[in-house]
């Protein structure tokens, strides 16, 4: 088993990009690995109640259906506190499963992964 941090920085801006951390996420943790969900920039917009159901790459399965399966395998979604309070994101705001962490949280979690997968 490896330990995986996807971050993901697309949001309602490129519907496709704003899926695929989802994906790998999703991919990673059905393959047993331990995943941390990192959002950040435009993604954490992601992280706010709502949003996911109106998402939908290109040829891909609509966001709102693998968030909820994210959150099912209970994979941990981290959102950026900065990058939240840039979008008015607070912590009530945010899907089951989400919580707000900082840039130190983030570091910490990079260094002690096998992998670290950013789109």
């Amino acid at each position: 088993m490896a330990t995986f941090i996807i971050s993901g920085s697309r949001g309602t801006d490129d519907p496709t990009m704003a899926t695929l951390p989802f994906i790998a996420a999703k991919s990673a943790k059905e393959q047993g690995h331990d995943v941390v969900l990192w959002l950040w920039n435009e993604a954490v917009t992601l992280g706010r109640k709502g949003t996911a159901d109106h998402i939908q790459g290109v040829n891909l399965t609509p966001l709102k259906e693998l968030l909820a399966a994210v959150q099912a395998a209970e994979v941990p979604i981290w959102v950026c506190g900065a990058c939240a309070v840039a979008r008015q994101i607070m912590a009530e705001d945010l899907v089951t499963g989400a919580t707000i962490k900082g840039m130190p949280d983030y570091i910490k979690v990079v260094a002690e992964r096998d992998r670290n997968v950013t789109f």
